[in-house]
């Protein structure tokens, strides 16, 4: 097994030690020992215990973003491929049981500021997603002209927005409901008249 191979397993595995205990009752020896290595071996891939927690929460968001990314990629039409971007990012967590744990404990996680925070590169990488997808309508002229880059932090923000209140706050049904009437309303006033 190459070295990225042993990374990407050590930080799934830190990922459901911490979904498991939390982060505070979590030790590196229980990480160890769910791969079945010393609490040494860890330090080759990670500093310390919240470097190892880091890692494994940015590593399980960027995954999110390479899902909803390839769900979208197969979509030709930009209505549908906006739609797509926020259910598929949205409904995420209802199956990553493991992060869905992590955001319950630490909501702190999420800002609605996408350059801010401790996950700056993945919020950054999530805003280009918005991005492309909003600079593909208005090229085909399916939307209307926006500022690009302000449109895309506002969509970020709102997306934080819900995704706390139905996981952090765990609202469930009825936020799914209002969610599905904002991506309506978003579409709506992108699209050209």
């Amino acid at each position: 097994m190459g070295r990225q191979e042993k990374t990407i397993r050590i930080l799934e595995a830190a990922l459901r030690t911490f979904a498991r205990y939390g982060f505070k009752k979590t030790t590196l020896e229980d990480i160890a020992g769910e791969l079945g290595m010393t609490k040494g071996n860890l330090y080759l891939y990670a500093k310390d215990k919240r470097d190892l927690y880091e890692k494994s929460v940015a590593h399980a968001f960027r995954e999110w973003q390479e899902r909803v990314a390839e769900d979208v990629e197969g979509k030709k039409d930009v209505v549908v491929r906006f739609r797509v971007m926020c259910v598929k990012a949205y409904a995420y967590l209802s199956v990553n049981e493991d992060l869905q744990s992590i955001v319950l404990r630490d909501p702190t996680i999420f800002t609605l500021a996408p350059r801010e925070g401790r996950f700056y590169s993945v919020n950054v990488a999530a805003v280009e997603m918005i991005k492309q997808v909003l600079e593909q309508g208005i090229r085909e002229k399916r939307f209307r002209q926006v500022d690009v880059e302000s449109m895309a932090e506002f969509l970020f923000s709102i997306y934080i927005m819900f995704i706390i209140r139905a996981y952090v706050k765990s609202e469930g049904k009825p936020v799914e409901a209002i969610f599905e009437a904002a991506v309506d309303l978003m579409i709506n006033g992108l699209l050209t008249r």
